[in-house]
């Protein structure tokens, strides 16, 4: 049940903006094998010059259609299943136009404790919800 947050540069078409978004929950669908219907994203646009995504010193360059992605997710996961689903991402987003210099992507993780979906309750601590194996975190 990952949380997603994806930041681009203004200018996309409402259209493309869900392209993205539908991009990036497929590759988590896939990868970490949560249902479908776990689909949270936050989309942000932000003025020409307000994301700021470099290098790091690995030798290319980005253009403005840079798509910056912070996911959000209960920890236990491999470091391999992180790299995979960090592919895959990239993978779907080349499919909708994004190239692979162009994706940049942070990943937090937390624990059951750390969720609220409602109410001011954290369901998971309260047995509202059933805490999902580290497969599905």
């Amino acid at each position: 049940m990952p949380m997603i947050r994806i930041d681009v540069t203004e200018g996309r078409a409402p259209e493309e903006l869900g392209k993205l978004s539908r991009a990036i929950h497929i590759a988590v669908v896939e990868e970490y094998c949560i249902p479908e219907g776990d689909y949270f994203h936050v989309i942000t646009e932000h003025p020409r010059g307000q994301v700021v995504a470099l290098d790091a010193g690995l030798g290319f360059e980005r253009s403005d259609a840079v798509v910056m992605v912070q996911i959000f997710t209960q920890r236990g996961r491999s470091g391999e299943a992180k790299s995979a689903l960090f592919a895959a991402i990239a993978r779907e987003l080349q499919g909708v136009g994004v190239a692979g210099e162009d994706v940049f992507i942070g990943y937090m993780e937390n624990g059951a404790e750390d969720w609220s979906f409602g109410f001011g309750r954290a369901q998971y601590s309260t047995g509202e919800l059933a805490i999902p194996s580290s497969r599905e975190a």
